[in-house]
């Protein structure tokens, strides 16, 4: 298992800090809420960077359940300045981009990106695969419901409801399978992929508790596992609490992950969760 952006893989767990460039996060975490958003962007970066954030993820469209769909020059007006600026700041971690738009991912690899996170898994644009091989950048793959599901808003947020897998660790691994035949037929080596279940995505609260009970099951595809659990609706459903009140369920869920194998957690608490995974790790190579 090595990673060429990462090469402390297996001793280190690197930590992901989300910048969401939206108006309707999950998480209520929103920048494009704030008066300037790109002022906003800039200041939460700076204190991901003073937490010991290892890589930063941007992402301009939002991904909760039922939420609209915008388009690549939308995605783009938020992401460009944003990159621009970090570009001219200079910064001492990778730019990982969050999206599943070819253009999109284009643009912001010219302007520094060293990561796409598709969470398409490269199967939404046929083109995604090409472009990030091209730029020799690093992929996060990720596992996602193609099919229509039903969805469920209450006071805690949207899910996912009445979704059925015959045996849901076997679905995603065919699923991560795929999406990593199509990253290798574009010439994307092993050293520059991650794996992602999509905790979360197009899964109900119960398929999600298996999937990451089972985690493990999905490292014999032998690549590094990124975990996305951050305040998402299965720990707020789990604990019958708001996205604002889920970071000891966040940090229990990312414990968990990283004792079965995952090499980078996703998150939105930067602080807390390096604060976790320094002790973790500390333990374990002890």
């Amino acid at each position: 298992m090595k990673s060429e952006l990462f090469p402390e893989i297996g001793k280190k767990t690197y930590v992901m800090g989300i910048v969401n460039l939206t108006q309707d996060s999950f998480s209520g975490d929103g920048l494009l809420r704030k008066g300037n958003p790109l002022n906003a962007a800039l200041h939460q970066i700076e204190s991901f960077l003073q937490a010991g954030v290892d890589v930063l993820d941007l992402g301009a469209e939002s991904t909760r359940p039922g939420a609209a769909q915008i388009n690549a020059e939308e995605e783009l007006a938020q992401l460009l300045p944003a990159l621009s600026a970090l570009r001219k700041e200079g910064l001492p971690v990778p730019i990982s981009i969050d999206t599943y738009k070819a253009s999109v991912a284009e643009a912001c690899l010219n302007e520094g990106a060293l990561i796409i996170n598709d969470v398409w898994g490269f199967k939404k644009d046929p083109a995604m695969a090409a472009t990030v091989a091209r730029y020799k950048a690093t992929a996060v793959l990720m596992h996602n419901v193609v099919r229509k599901v039903e969805t469920e808003k209450t006071d805690l947020g949207g899910r996912y409801v009445k979704v059925q897998f015959n045996d849901i660790v076997k679905t995603v691994k065919k699923g991560l399978s795929e999406s990593i035949a199509l990253a290798k037929a574009a010439g994307i080596p092993d050293e520059r992929i991650f794996i992602d279940p999509g905790i979360g995505f197009g899964k109900t609260t119960e398929h999600n508790l298996e999937l990451l009970k089972r985690q493990e099951e999905l490292l014999s595809l032998g690549y590094p596992l990124l975990l996305g659990v951050s305040r998402k609706s299965f720990i707020g459903y789990t604990l019958d609490l708001p996205p604002e009140d889920r970071l000891e369920g966040s940090l229990a869920a990312n414990a968990y992950g990283i004792l079965n194998g995952a090499s980078m957690v996703r998150v939105h608490d930067v602080g807390a969760t390096v604060r976790l995974v320094r002790m973790l790790d500390a333990i374990r190579n002890a």
